[in-house]
C-alpha cells in the first residue's frame, strides 16, 4: 500500500553560516491569551494572565458568552475552559500584530463538554486566518469523542502578516447554526524554519538499505507556507508543560511512548556532569528538557541489527508533512567519526541513508541539532499513517545503535491555502485497524529480517499518557495488533446496524460477525419497549435528561410506568459499540441478578435505534464523587463500602454464574451508585464468557480502557478473570489517591496512576500521594492492608494476582481494620481463622472465604450480613 503514496524527502542541514538569520526570541510581552466568552480573565495553571476576548470581537457581534455545566477533573486548569464563547453568526476577531516581520504561533482551544442552552454535538465551524482556511466544517465534540479527549488544541505557524491586525473570523459551518470556541493565543514566533529554501527531492529504495535514485525535484519554501502542528514528541523523555518550553513559545513536548511501534527501544537520560551546548542552534528551537533524553535501540548489537526503532502517527492525507528530528548525542564516549551511524525511513522510503552525530557535531559532545524531512502523503488507498524509523548503518560503526532526542510533525498546505483536515471518526480508525491486521510487514523493514522475530509488545501504563494528551488511542491499537491474525475462537466486531430483535433477526453473513439474535430466554428475562415508549420516558432524547455519555452512547434519565424512574442508554451509530455490545449486554444481564450488579431492565430495538433501560442510579458514578470539584465527597468507610460491592459484584462474575463472566472494562466510571451508596458494576457490552475454561484463557482481540487494561492481556491477547483483577487494582488506587487512571498533563512517572502508585507502595511513602481529604482519617493497618492488596492486583503475570474472592476479603478485613481499631473482631471471625493455621497472617480472611465458599453458595437470597460476602447460587434462580 505504501508504495502507492508518493514521498517527498529532503533534509535541511544546520550550519554555522546561518547563525546570524536566527531572530530572537520572543517572550510573553508580545503575547496575547484571550479566554473567550470571559468577562475578567484570569490566570492558568503555568501563571499565564489570559484576558477577556470582548474588547477585540468586531462591532455589532451578537454572540453569546456563558460557562460549562461542570468541569471534567482531567481539563488542565480552569482557564481557558471555565467560559465559552458562542457563535450563531459569522464574527470576527480583530488581534493586534505587535511585529509584522515575525511568524505568528496560533493556538485555538476548545472544550466540547455540556453548556446551558447549548448543545455542542451540534456545533459544526469553519475558521480561517486572512485568506487562509485553518478549519472546515470542524466539530469539536466530534473530534474529542473520536480521540478520546476532553478538550482539543489546534496549533498553527503563520506567516507574517502586513497588516496591523490579524482577523480570525469564526463561522457556523453548513447547516450548523452554532459555533464556539473558548481560547485563543497569538505568540510572536523567532524563526524556527532557518537557512535557505529547500529543493524537495523524491527518492525509491529496493530494499531499504541502499538509497535510491533521485526521480523528481522541486522547490518549497518552508518559510512562505503556513502550517498546523500535528505532533510534537519528547522522544525518550517526560512530558515538558508550556511553562518550561523555551523562548516564551509555551509548547508542550509530550511522552513518545504512545507512538513507539511495538513498544521498543529504551529511555536514557544524560548524566549530570554533562552539558548541553547549544553552539550553532538557536536555544528557543527546543528546551534542554528534550535533548537531555532519548530513545535508543538499546546495546545488544545482535538484537539491534534485526529491527527498527519505529514510531507511528496518524495524519491527514492530501497534505505535505515536515518531519524535524531533534538529536544531541551523549551516549558515544568516543569523539571519533563513525562511532554512531544510522539510517533515517519516512513511510517505508529512505531519507537519509548516514547520520553520523558525531561527524555532525564537529566532535562537540552534547551538541544539539535538527533536520527536517518533508514528505507528502497521498490518499490513494486512505491511507493515513506516518511511519518514521531509525536502523543502525555503517558496517565499521563502533555502536550498531540508533538514537532520537525528539520529534515534530508539521502540516504545511502543499501549495494550497486551506489546512482543513477532515473530522476523525472512531469508525475510520477502526477500518484501518482492520485493514492493517492484515499485513506481515511495516514500512522500511529490511527483507532479510526474520518475520518471526519481530514480537509487538506496548506497555499500556506508560503509553496511555500520551494517549490522553494527543487522543492516538485508535493508533496505538492498530500498531500494537498490526498483523496479529485473528485466531479460529477470537471474536469479530462489527458496527452493522441491521434490526436484531422481532421477526427480523440477522444472521452471521449480514453482519459480517458473529451470530447477533438474541436468545428467547434473553429476550423473555427482561422487557422489551417500543421506540414510542422510550422517546416518551426521555421527552424524546431531550438533552436536558441526558446524564452521561459512554463508549456506547448517550444516556438519559427517564420515566417509565408512571412514576418510575430509568436510566436510559441510547446507542450512537457512530460509536465503536455496536451490535455486537447491544446483544451482549442483553444476554448477560437478562440473566444475572445480584445486588451488586445493575439490573437490565430491557430493551428497545426499532427503527434503527437500539435502547437498554436500566434501574436508576441516582448518585451516578464512583469517579463523580472522586475527584475535587465533583459531588459528595465520600468517607474512607464509604469507598471501602463501596470498594467491597463493587468486588462482591465481581466475584460473582467469575464464580457464582454458570461459566465465568470476565468484565473486561472495569472502571470507576462503571461502578455506578444507587440512592443508598450501593455499588452496582454495570456495562457489559465487553463481557465475555469462559464455558471452555480448561485452558485458563478465553483467545480474543484486545478491548478495554486506556490507564486500566491488563498489559498481559494486551500482549498475549489471551483474556482471564485476572484481567478484571488488574483493572480492579487501577480503581483501588484511583480510590485512595483521588485522581485519574491516567494524567497526561503530569511528569512521565506520575501520568500512569498504576506505575505511580506502584512506585510509591514500594518506596514506602504511599501516604504522601493519597487523596487528602483522607489524610489522618485512615487506620494505618487499614491502609497497609489496602494497598498491599491493590499492588498484589497490579503484579505484572495474571497468575501471580489474587482472585476477586481473595480481594474481597482482604477488603473486608481492611474494613474491620477501620471499624476496629483495636484488634477486636467478631467470634465467628476468630473461630472460621482457625481453618488455616499456615496462613501469614492470622487475621486473614482469605483463608475463611475459602472454607467457607461452599457455604455460602447454599444461600440465594443475594443478601449479605455486616461483614462477609455471600454470592447466589445459580441453581436457585
Amino acid at each position: 500500500m505504501l508504495t502507492e503514496i508518493r514521498i517527498l524527502l529532503l533534509f535541511i542541514c544546520v550550519s554555522s553560516s546561518w547563525r546570524v538569520l536566527h531572530a530572537a526570541a520572543t517572550g510573553d510581552k508580545n503575547s496575547l491569551f484571550l479566554a473567550c466568552g470571559s468577562q475578567n480573565g484570569g490566570t492558568d495553571g503555568d501563571n499565564r494572565k489570559w484576558d477577556s476576548d470582548t474588547k477585540y470581537l468586531v462591532s455589532g457581534d451578537k454572540s453569546v458568552m456563558t460557562q460549562p455545566q461542570s468541569n471534567d477533573p482531567s481539563v488542565p486548569s480552569v482557564v481557558p475552559y471555565a467560559n465559552a464563547r458562542f457563535f450563531q453568526s459569522e464574527t470576527s476577531y480583530n488581534l493586534p500584530v505587535t511585529n509584522q516581520t515575525s511568524r505568528i504561533l496560533l493556538r485555538l482551544h476548545f472544550y466540547p463538554t455540556p453548556y446551558p442552552n447549548f448543545n455542542v454535538s451540534n456545533s459544526y465551524l469553519s475558521l480561517s486566518v486572512g485568506k487562509v482556511e485553518l478549519l472546515s466544517n470542524f466539530s469539536a465534540y466530534i473530534t474529542a469523542q473520536a480521540l478520546s479527549q476532553n478538550y482539543i488544541i489546534k496549533e498553527y505557524l503563520l506567516t507574517p502578516v502586513s497588516s496591523p491586525t490579524l482577523e480570525i473570523k469564526i463561522t457556523p459551518f453548513g447547516n450548523s447554526s452554532l459555533a464556539f470556541i473558548s481560547g485563543i493565543e497569538m505568540i510572536n514566533s523567532p524563526d524556527l524554519f532557518f537557512g535557505p529554501d529547500p529543493v524537495m527531492a523524491g527518492f525509491s529504495s529496493n530494499d531499504g538499505a541502499n538509497s535510491g535514485d533521485v526521480v523528481s525535484q522541486q522547490t518549497i519554501s518552508v518559510k512562505e507556507n503556513n502550517m498546523e502542528l500535528m505532533y510534537r514528541v519528547n522522544v525518550g523523555g517526560q512530558f515538558i508543560p508550556p511553562k518550561n518550553d523555551s523562548g516564551g513559545l509555551m509548547r508542550s513536548w509530550y511522552d513518545d511512548t504512545p507512538f513507539v511501534y511495538g513498544g521498543s527501544g529504551v529511555g536514557i537520560a544524560m548524566t549530570s556532569n554533562m552539558t548541553i551546548r547549544y553552539d550553532d542552534l538557536p536555544s528557543y528551537v527546543a528546551p534542554l528538557a528534550v535533548y537531555q533524553t532519548c530513545r535508543s535501540m538499546g546495546f545488544e548489537s545482535n538484537v539491534n541489527k534485526n529491527y527498527n526503532l519505529t514510531w507511528v502517527f496518524n495524519v491527514d492525507a492530501n497534505f505535505t508533512y515536515v518531519v524535524r528530528f531533534h538529536w544531541c548525542d551523549f551516549i558515544v564516549d568516543s569523539m571519533k567519526i563513525n562511532s554512531l551511524v544510522f539510517k533515517v525511513y519516512i513511510n517505508g522510503q529512505i531519507a537519509e541513508s548516514e547520520i553520523d552525530l558525531v561527524a555532525m557535531e564537529h566532535g562537540k559532545k552534547a551538541t544539539p541539532l535538527v533536520r527536517d524531512y518533508v514528505t507528502r502523503v497521498d490518499d490513494k488507498k486512505g491511507d493515513n499513517l506516518l511511519w518514521i524509523s531509525v536502523h543502525p548503518a555503517g558496517a565499521s560503526a563502533t555502536l550498531v545503535n540508533a538514537i532520537v532526542n525528539g520529534l515534530e510533525i508539521f502540516k504545511i498546505g502543499g501549495g494550497t491555502t486551506s489546512l482543513a483536515g477532515k473530522n476523525p471518526t472512531m469508525s475510520d480508525l477502526m477500518k484501518k485497524y482492520q485493514e492493517e491486521q492484515s499485513k506481515q510487514e511495516p514500512p522500511g523493514k529490511f527483507a532479510d529480517q526474520d518475520k518471526s522475530s519481530n514480537s509487538n509488545t506496548v506497555i499500556i501504563s506508560s503509553a496511555a499518557g500520551g494517549v490522553a494528551a494527543f487522543g492516538v488511542a485508535a493508533v496505538l491499537v492498530i500498531v500494537a495488533l498490526k498483523r496479529k491474525k485473528r485466531s479460529a475462537g477470537a471474536e469479530s466486531s462489527t458496527n452493522s446496524w441491521l434490526p436484531i430483535y422481532g421477526n427480523s433477526h440477522t444472521s452471521a453473513s449480514k453482519s459480517g460477525g458473529g451470530s447477533t439474535t438474541i436468545s428467547s430466554d434473553a429476550a423473555s428475562n427482561c422487557r422489551y419497549f417500543s421506540l414510542a415508549e422510550i422517546k416518551q420516558a426521555t421527552k424524546n432524547f431531550d438533552e436536558s435528561n441526558v446524564i452521561g455519555v459512554g463508549g456506547f452512547g448517550k444516556v438519559y434519565k427517564g420515566v417509565i410506568d408512571g412514576d418510575t424512574k430509568v436510566a436510559i442508554k441510547r446507542s450512537n451509530p457512530s460509536s465503536e459499540q455496536g451490535v455486537n455490545e447491544f446483544q451482549t449486554e442483553i444476554e448477560m444481564l437478562s440473566k444475572l441478578r445480584h445486588r451488586h450488579l445493575v439490573s437490565l431492565i430491557g430493551f428497545c430495538e426499532e427503527n434503527r435505534e437500539m435502547v437498554l433501560v436500566y434501574d436508576y442510579m441516582s448518585h451516578g458514578t464512583l469517579r463523580e464523587h472522586l475527584y475535587k470539584g465533583n459531588k459528595t465527597i465520600l468517607s474512607w468507610k464509604q469507598r471501602l463500602d463501596i470498594c467491597i460491592g463493587a468486588a462482591r459484584g465481581l466475584h460473582y462474575l467469575h464464580t457464582g454464574a454458570k461459566y465465568t463472566i470476565i468484565h473486561r472494562d472495569v472502571k470507576s466510571t462503571n461502578i455506578l451508585l444507587n440512592d443508598k451508596w450501593v455499588a452496582k458494576v454495570s456495562d457489559f457490552g465487553l463481557s465475555k464468557t469462559g464455558p471452555n475454561m480448561n485452558q485458563g484463557h478465553v483467545t480474543t482481540v484486545v478491548k478495554g480502557s486506556f490507564g486500566y487494561l491488563d498489559p498481559e492481556y494486551f500482549r498475549r491477547q489471551q483474556l482471564t478473570e485476572k484481567s478484571d483483577v488488574y483493572s480492579y487494582g487501577v480503581v483501588l488506587f484511583e480510590v485512595l489517591c483521588a485522581r485519574p487512571a491516567l494524567n497526561p498533563n503530569l511528569s512521565k512517572e506520575q501520568v500512569s496512576l498504576a506505575d505511580w502508585a506502584l512506585a510509591c507502595q514500594r518506596k514506602g511513602n504511599l501516604e504522601d500521594i493519597i487523596d487528602p481529604q483522607l489524610k489522618g482519617k485512615i487506620n494505618p493497618e487499614c491502609l497497609k492492608k489496602f494497598a498491599e492488596t491493590a499492588e498484589k492486583c497490579l503484579a505484572d503475570n495474571g497468575i501471580n494476582r489474587p482472585s476477586m474472592g481473595d480481594v474481597l476479603w482482604n477488603l473486608e478485613y481492611a474494613l474491620q481494620l477501620q471499624e476496629n481499631p483495636d484488634g477486636v473482631i467478631s467470634t465467628s471471625e476468630a473461630t472460621t481463622n482457625q481453618v488455616d493455621h499456615n496462613n501469614d497472617d492470622p487475621h486473614s480472611l482469605i483463608a475463611m472465604h475459602r472454607s467457607t465458599l461452599s457455604l455460602e453458595s447454599e444461600n440465594a437470597d443475594g443478601n449479605t450480613d455486616d461483614v462477609f460476602s455471600q454470592i447466589v447460587n445459580p441453581a436457585g434462580r
